[in-house]
């Protein structure tokens, strides 16, 4: 017994924490990306992307102004209107909201789903800019 006891004393290993300074996985938000070249790298999901990619994100606040961009890199702007790209499944609803849906007067918003605006048949929602494009 005294034996086992030494020997997880003796390859106890201490690893020192250190702070990274690279941005999480865009895709599945890990905190794991390294550096390969001139590329960042996820190892948990394999996904691949440039530092100016970092830089040109779809929400970013300049000077205290903030600027939401659509799937197409187009800056909105409240009061804009927009069309659904994709069919979008509502929690609670019997059908999704299908693509091509056009959405008038939205509302931007500082949170993850950055559009604020109110669909016919459906009420008010909040939307992810990335499944939009300015009309």
């Amino acid at each position: 017994m005294e034996f086992f006891h030494y020997l997880s004393r003796s390859i106890s290993i201490s690893i020192p924490h250190t702070m990274s300074t690279l941005p999480p996985c865009p895709k599945c938000n890990s905190v794991y990306a390294y550096e390969s070249g001139s590329l960042l790298m996820c190892p948990e999901c394999g996904h691949e992307w440039s530092a100016v990619d970092v830089a040109e994100t779809a929400v970013a606040e300049t000077d205290g102004v903030l600027v939401v961009k659509d799937s197409n890199g187009t800056i909105l702007a409240s009061g804009d209107s927009v069309i659904l790209i994709k069919n979008l499944p509502v929690k609670g609803a019997p059908k999704p909201i299908k693509a091509g849906t056009k959405v008038n007067n939205i509302k931007l918003v500082d949170s993850d789903h950055n559009i604020d605006c109110r669909i016919e048949g459906f009420g008010a929602m909040a939307i992810k800019s990335e499944f939009v494009r300015k009309a």
